[in-house]
């Protein structure tokens, strides 16, 4: 049996937590580890091609090879994708996720009594990369701290932090032909150790990179207009009228912000449509109900 820190160190965090009323980063509830709680999920499988959108989304497996070390565990780390906690990953264990493609964010984190960070400050920060994603493709994650794969991703370069380290992107011949995900049992969720893997998260992740585009837009406008000032092309507000002044012309960063919103309306007129036509053909129609 393995406690690698202090219980009144966290004992102290989690207080200091809830009483200022901190962000935090945590699963508490739900990083029960295999030593207290085996995975006794089915045996590996690919879930059917008619299960996901292969058109629109991409797959990411995750899974975590047999290991005393992992089977050790009183508490199993935490994954999350784009700053989201949706699982923890015990030993002997799969799960999957679909995704919409670009840039997914991956972190890994080991928590304390289910407390894994504050504010921007990680505790216990294990694995962190970004894997860009491409519809239409699946996705090989591999997580062991004992032994790396027996081959390395051909498509990442030496120093992508999925090439070394726990966390590694691998290829389907490597997660099949070693036989490691094969004898991995799926990551159940249940009272002991729920989570929120093995679905969709492609509505979110859209969401979630409007707003960050939106973010970082909003800092190049600042950019942009400090540097027309320098460049004499932005005429201030007067004293008597401070509502006044502006850029000299467009903003280039204004038409970006204009176009991401349009898409991003595009879309959720797309979601709109859907949830209608669904609504519609549960209510059947009103002369045959049946």
């Amino acid at each position: 049996m393995r406690v690698s820190r202090s219980i009144s160190v966290a004992a102290v965090l989690l207080a200091s937590v809830f009483l200022a009323g901190c962000p935090v980063k945590q699963s508490i509830g739900k990083s029960t580890g295999a030593f207290l709680h085996p995975v006794s999920g089915p045996d590996f499988v690919h879930i059917e091609n008619s299960d996901w959108d292969r058109e629109r989304n991409a797959l990411l497996y995750f899974y975590r090879p047999h290991s005393q070390w992992a089977s050790d565990e009183i508490e199993s780390p935490s994954v999350y994708v784009d700053e989201r906690h949706y699982f923890n990953i015990r030993n002997d264990s799969f799960t999957w996720l679909e995704v919409a493609p670009g840039e997914r964010h991956i972190i890994i984190r080991r928590p304390l009594l289910g407390l894994e960070g504050l504010f921007d400050f990680d505790l216990s920060r294990i694995a962190d990369a970004v894997v860009r994603v491409d519809a239409g493709k699946v996705y090989y994650l591999r997580y062991n701290e004992v032994t790396p794969p027996s081959a390395t991703h051909p498509e990442l370069e030496p120093e992508h932090p999925l090439a070394s380290g726990d966390l590694q992107l691998v290829t389907r011949d490597v997660a099949m032909a070693d036989g490691e995900i094969r004898t991995t049992q799926f990551l159940n969720s249940d009272m002991l150790a729920p989570n929120h893997a093995a679905v969709s998260i492609s509505e979110t992740n859209i969401d979630d990179d409007y707003e960050r585009h939106m973010d970082e837009l909003e800092e190049a406008r600042e950019e942009e207009i400090e540097a027309l000032r320098l460049a004499g092309q932005y005429e201030e507000a007067s004293w008597y009228w401070p509502f006044g002044g502006g850029p000299i012309g467009e903003l280039e960063t204004d038409r970006r912000m204009a176009e991401l919103e349009a898409s991003y309306a595009q879309v959720e007129a797309e979601r709109e449509r859907k949830i209608a036509a669904a609504e519609a053909a549960e209510e059947g129609s009103w002369w045959w109900p049946f």
